[in-house]
């Protein structure tokens, strides 16, 4: 079983678009939604929930208002001021350290595990599929990725695929992090701007740290045809394989709107620079 994982430096790349469109291409595959922030790989591939879950990461402390003597022990060690003078917690404040249940002399406060998301596991019309949708303002994004993962995983070996295609997050956070471990390859997507190669960059120095190799693929790349230049010959020094250029295509948008992958939406040029390169993807990972 080979694991890629499609990365950017920063969101708008095109990652998903790639991923939906590896997707269509591979065969005998898994795919898993670790952009758990921002998750839209959905919207292309069109899940049908088999199975629903919550993610709980994280507590949040409550006061009990009957044991409670109000003797001030917890605002006073709570360096978040998250507990108001009238004893009451702020859920959005507390960082859930629980420093304030111990100092509590009467036990009246105790910590409860947050509901911070959700995660599925879905049919698509390309294969099995694992996602998650990350509650607004929650944290741990890559516990819930690590999550998604395993997931995926146990399903690819129940199924005995050859492939897990990973949607992974932009920049270089913790839930990228998360979605680097193990994998064969990290498909780094850029665009051929300044900012595209300096974030790029930064995500392919990520990966090179936990050892993962990487390929990089160009998107838009005949926009600014002097900054790709540019970025080809970043890719010669530093011994990176330029995997692959997508040209601009209208019809990516259109494909889009219509909640297709661009296989299978069109003939035109992105279908086949992207099939080439998925040509490319299957030949070099072993």
């Amino acid at each position: 079983m080979k694991q890629i994982v499609i990365i950017s430096g920063k969101g708008g790349t095109g990652k998903t678009v790639i991923t939906g469109a590896f997707a269509a291409l591979a065969k005998n595959k898994v795919m898993a939604d670790c952009d758990v922030d921002a998750a839209d790989l959905h919207l292309l591939l069109k899940p049908q929930i088999k199975e629903r879950h919550t993610f709980k990461s994280g507590a949040t402390a409550f006061i009990n208002k009957e044991l409670c003597t109000q003797c001030g022990k917890c605002v006073e060690v709570c360096r978040f001021d998250a507990i108001s003078k009238d004893f009451v917690i702020d859920s959005v404040s507390c960082e859930g350290c629980a420093f304030c249940s111990f100092a509590c002399p009467v036990n009246a406060i105790t910590m409860e595990e947050n509901v911070s998301g959700e995660w599925f596991i879905s049919d698509t019309r390309f294969g099995s599929m694992v996602h998650a949708k990350l509650g607004i303002a929650e944290e741990n994004s890559g516990k819930l990725v690590s999550l998604v993962r395993q997931r995926a995983k146990k399903i690819a070996e129940d199924e005995k695929s050859d492939w897990i295609i990973i949607d992974g997050s932009p920049g270089i956070g913790c839930p990228v992090i998360a979605s680097l471990g193990g994998v064969n390859c990290a498909l780094v997507v850029t665009e051929p701007t300044l900012s595209g190669l300096h974030d790029a960059d930064r995500v392919i120095k990520v990966a090179k740290h936990f050892g993962v190799p990487t390929k990089l693929v160009i998107n838009k790349y005949d926009l600014n045809l002097e900054m790709t230049k540019n970025i080809e010959q970043y890719c010669q020094d530093n011994n990176i394989q330029l995997i692959g250029k997508i040209g601009f295509d209208k019809a990516v948008v259109e494909a889009m709107v219509e909640g297709k992958t661009i296989i299978e939406y069109t003939d035109g040029k992105a279908k086949r620079e992207i099939s080439e390169m998925w040509d490319r993807v299957e030949k070099d990972i072993h």
